[in-house]
């Protein structure tokens, strides 16, 4: 028969080798600041403070573990698209109008909200920027604000009437008698 021989663990627990003996303590110590700087370069991400948060992640790139770099590597690329996103910058309002209803028509319902209110913010008098705001309550079934944007784009422009009779984008409104009396007024 062959002979099994039983090792037990020891209760204490050894610290880690490696190759040149055991890890010294300033190593522990640099890796819990490094991930306290990356989790704060993360809280300023979710808050919205890419730019700040594109800096922190810049500055630990260099000084951070290995098995952290790709992470923050990542990150750094996320932040830089959002930094630019902020900062399209458009030839013209008709250019600003239409990435607004590419917006929209990919389901980016919020993004699109804000270009059409910075299109109002330049220019008050944008018939096309409230008949956009309008479509878009539509399509998230806001009827009320719906009305009032239409309205708006109707009395700026009333070809923005005979364009609304036909927009399947207001397909939700047709059963709405106050989206029906004010695309069609003298009935």
């Amino acid at each position: 028969m062959a002979q099994t021989k039983t090792v037990t663990a020891s209760a204490t627990k050894r610290p880690p080798r490696t190759l040149a003996g055991t890890l010294p303590t300033s190593a522990d110590e640099s890796r819990v600041h490094a991930l306290k700087m990356y989790e704060a370069a993360l809280r300023l991400m979710q808050e919205g403070k890419y730019e700040q948060a594109h800096v922190a992640f810049e500055k630990m790139l260099a000084t951070s573990p290995a098995d952290l770099a790709h992470s923050i590597r990542m990150y750094v690329n996320a932040c830089m698209q959002q930094v630019a996103k902020r900062k399209t910058e458009f030839l013209s309002e008709e250019e600003h109008f239409d990435y607004a209803v590419s917006l929209l028509n990919n389901g980016h319902y919020e993004d699109a909200r804000e270009e059409f209110r910075a299109i109002l913010a330049d220019n008050n008098s944008a018939d096309y920027a409230f008949y956009g705001l309008a479509v878009l309550a539509s399509m998230t079934g806001e009827a009320h604000t719906c009305l009032e944007h239409l309205t708006e784009a109707i009395r700026l422009n009333a070809k923005n009437r005979i364009q609304a009779r036909s927009d399947s984008d207001f397909q939700d409104m047709a059963d709405d008698p106050r989206f029906t009396e004010l695309l069609y007024p003298e009935s």
